[in-house]
C-alpha cells in the first residue's frame, strides 16, 4: 500500500469509498484537471459526482469568494437576512426563473442533496394530508431515512437497520421493455383492491445518476404530470445530479415542456464546491410554518456568493450549445467504442454531460474505471450492479482536455477487452 495512504488506512472508517477507487493522495485541482503528490496530472471525468459542474477552482467564483472572505463577510447566518443571500435570491430569479417562466419559493434545508429530498418529502405530505409516496426502480435520492425510503438500490437501502415505509415503489420508463409502465401505474391507482393510496407526491430523476444513466424519454415525462395532475398527486423532480446543466439545461426537465411542483437542488448550485441546496417549491404549496423545517446551516454565504458567481454562465446560450455540441461528441465516441469494441456488449445511456456506457459483461465497467484510473483519467461507475462506465467532465472542459480523456479512455477500453495472444 502507498506509505501515504496508511493515515487513511489507519484512521478513517471502513466506510470510505472513493479512496479505494482513486488511491492516491491529491494535492491540486484547477478546471478539469487534478494531480497528486507525486505530481502526476488526472484528466477529471468525475466532476465530484457531479457537484463541480464549472471544474476545479473556477477564476471568477474564487476572486468573488476571496474578496467576500477578505471583507469579513458572514460566514454563518441561519436563515437571517444577509447581503450574500439576498444578491443570490435576486440574480436566480433574474437569470433562471423569470427568463424559463418558473414561478418557485426558494426554501433552504441543510446544505446536501439528501437534506432537499427530505424537505420536500416533508412537504408534500404536509400540504396533502397524504402518506405515501411512489418512486420508481433504480432511483437514488440520498442517505437519510426518508430519501433513503424512495432510493431503490438495495444495499443502501440494507444500510438503513429499520423498515424503509409508506414507499411505493413503481417501473421507471422502460425499466420493463415491453409494458407501458404509467399504464401499470394508473392501473394502481384506478383499482381500490389495489392496495395502493393515492400518494402524496411522486418522485423521480429524468436520468438516473447512481441507478445507471438511465434517461426517461421526454413523452414519458409529459404523461407523469398529466397523470399527477389528474389525481391531485405533487411531482417532485429530485434535480440534485442532473440539474444545473449536467443534462444540458439549467434544469434537466426544460426539454420535456413540464413544471414540476418542487424541484429539489443541491450538488453543483454553490458552482465551486461548497455545500448549498435549496428546495424550490410552488408558491401555493409553501405551508412550511417558520421554522417548521429547518437546518443549521443552511445560511452557508460563502456558497450563496459563488452560486450568484456561477450564474453569471446562465446570462447567455454560449455554456449551453457548448454543452450541446460537446454532448454529441461524447455520445458518438460512445457509439464508436460500442462498435469497434464489441467485446463489451455495451448500450449507451443518458444525456447531455451525463452519459456512460452499461456492459452486459460482469465486472467490466469497473476494470475499465480502474485501468482509466492507471492511465490518468477519472471516472466512476454506477447502477445497481456497478454496470455502467459514466462520463461526467466539466460543463466548460476544452476540446484539448475532453480529446484527451476520451482518448484514455479509448486505450483502457482496448487494454481490458485485448484478447491475449496464444502460440
Amino acid at each position: 500500500m502507498n506509505k501515504d495512504l496508511k493515515i487513511f488506512e489507519n484512521s478513517e472508517s471502513e466506510v470510505r469509498s472513493y479512496v479505494r477507487s482513486f488511491p492516491t493522495v491529491f494535492t491540486k485541482t484547477k478546471g478539469y484537471k487534478m494531480w497528486n503528490k507525486e505530481g502526476k496530472e488526472y484528466i477529471d471525468f468525475f466532476s465530484g459526482a457531479g457537484a463541480l459542474n464549472y471544474g476545479h477552482n473556477d477564476d471568477h467564483m474564487k476572486e468573488k469568494l476571496i474578496e467576500y472572505i477578505t471583507n469579513d463577510g458572514i460566514t454563518h447566518s441561519l436563515d437571517m437576512a444577509s447581503v450574500a443571500k439576498a444578491t443570490f435570491l435576486e440574480k436566480f430569479q433574474d437569470v433562471i426563473l423569470k427568463p424559463r417562466d418558473l414561478d418557485y419559493k426558494m426554501m433552504f434545508p441543510g446544505p446536501t442533496g439528501t437534506n432537499t429530498v427530505e424537505s420536500a418529502l416533508k412537504l408534500a405530505r404536509k400540504v396533502t394530508g397524504r402518506t405515501d409516496i411512489i418512486s420508481f426502480t433504480n432511483g437514488f435520492h440520498g442517505m437519510t431515512i426518508g430519501s433513503l425510503s424512495v432510493t431503490g438500490n438495495s444495499m443502501k437501502r440494507k444500510g438503513a437497520g429499520i423498515p424503509l415505509q409508506n414507499v411505493v415503489t413503481m417501473p421507471y420508463d422502460n425499466y420493463v421493455n415491453d409494458q407501458d409502465s404509467l399504464d401499470y401505474l394508473e392501473r394502481f391507482l384506478e383499482d381500490s383492491g389495489s392496495g395502493v393510496a393515492i400518494p402524496a407526491a411522486m418522485i423521480l430523476e429524468t436520468v438516473q445518476g447512481e441507478g445507471g444513466i438511465n434517461a426517461a424519454s421526454f413523452e414519458w415525462l409529459k404523461k407523469i404530470e398529466a397523470v399527477c395532475k389528474r389525481w391531485g398527486i405533487l411531482l417532485i423532480v429530485d434535480d440534485v445530479q442532473a440539474g444545473i446543466g449536467r443534462t444540458g439545461t439549467f434544469f434537466s426537465f426544460e426539454p420535456a415542456g413540464i413544471k414540476p411542483d418542487i424541484i429539489c437542488l443541491s450538488k453543483s448550485l454553490s458552482g465551486y464546491g461548497t455545500p448549498f441546496a435549496m428546495t424550490l417549491v410552488r408558491p401555493d404549496i409553501d405551508k412550511f410554518a417558520p421554522g417548521e423545517h429547518n437546518g443549521t446551516f443552511r445560511g452557508n454565504n460563502h456558497a450563496f456568493v459563488t452560486a450568484a458567481a456561477a450564474l453569471d454562465y446562465w446570462k447567455d446560450d454560449t455554456l449551453e450549445n457548448n454543452i450541446k455540441i460537446k454532448s454529441q461528441k461524447i455520445i458518438d465516441f460512445l457509439e464508436k467504442m460500442v462498435e469497434k469494441y464489441p467485446e463489451i456488449k455495451g448500450e449507451v445511456r443518458g444525456r447531455g454531460f451525463m452519459v456512460g456506457v452499461a456492459s452486459e459483461v460482469d465486472g467490466l465497467s469497473n476494470k475499465i474505471a480502474a485501468k482509466a484510473f492507471e492511465l490518468g483519467l477519472i471516472m466512476e461507475t454506477s447502477g445497481p450492479n456497478d454496470e455502467v462506465f459514466k462520463l461526467f467532465p466539466a460543463l466548460n472542459i476544452d476540446d484539448e482536455g475532453l480529446n484527451k480523456g476520451l482518448d484514455i479512455l479509448e486505450e483502457s477500453i482496448k487494454s481490458v477487452v485485448k484478447k491475449p495472444v496464444t502460440n
